[in-house]
């Protein structure tokens, strides 16, 4: 543990940041797997409205710095794969 009175206070910091991220990426995870448990199961033109919410929410999760940026770039890039594969297989039927 540390000593110094500006160690204790970046380990304070550090833990509140820690619990920040947690919360941030917990939220981004739960609506990322909402979402595809939602392609399959429901109409996928419902579901481009909400990719937009979830492009808001990964966009928001690399500006806080709780996602890095290629990480965020990668899974939009994932989502919207998943989206048009969706629409197609719809298209297709």
């Amino acid at each position: 543990m540390a000593n110094h009175a500006s160690a204790l206070k970046a380990h304070r910091q550090s833990l509140r940041r820690r619990s920040r991220n947690r919360s941030n990426r917990s939220a981004l995870r739960t609506a990322l797997k909402s979402f595809s448990e939602q392609i399959p199961a429901t109409q996928p033109d419902k579901s481009a409205a909400t990719v937009a919410d979830l492009y808001s929410l990964v966009d928001k999760a690399a500006r806080r710095k709780s996602l890095s940026r290629n990480a965020a770039a990668r899974q939009k890039s994932r989502l919207t794969k998943r989206l048009n594969l969706a629409l197609k297989e719809k298209g297709g039927k």
